[in-house]
């Protein structure tokens, strides 16, 4: 799978893309693979308010529950309602499936973040472990 070379990444295996002071995030490609079938997403509330770092929400699969983790502080501006009934859709297409917009409150968090190389090579030293 391909990593969009647009997207920044945690560690955490999110992803957000950033345009201006608003941007969208999701899980990448390699935490849907490694969760196995979603059954179920927890979205955060419109308007209210992520802290970087923090947990906003839960992606539940057949195998576990995972936590999402704010790849950047900001308020939440749209969540994806298609997961309410359609969470698979992760599955099909994790870097399409994104879960919320954000406005963003600190728009230099993002120059924290991984690239899509370095994200690559970050998932490539986890899966030798």
């Amino acid at each position: 799978m391909a990593y969009p070379e647009s997207f920044r990444y945690t560690k955490e295996h999110e992803w957000i893309e950033v345009d201006g002071k608003t941007a969208k995030i999701g899980i990448t490609d390699y935490a849907q693979n490694s969760l196995g079938d979603i059954v179920f997403v927890e979205l955060p509330k419109i308007g209210s308010t992520l802290e970087k770092n923090k947990v906003f929400g839960s992606v539940e699969s057949v195998k576990s529950v995972s936590d999402l983790f704010a790849p950047a502080s900001g308020t939440v501006t749209a969540v994806n309602e298609e997961l309410a009934t359609a969470p698979e859709k992760i599955n099909t297409d994790a870097h399409t499936a994104w879960i919320l917009t954000l406005e963003l409150s600190e728009p230099s968090e993002i120059g924290s973040l991984l690239s899509a190389e370095d994200y690559q090579k970050y998932i490539a030293e986890e899966g030798a472990h």
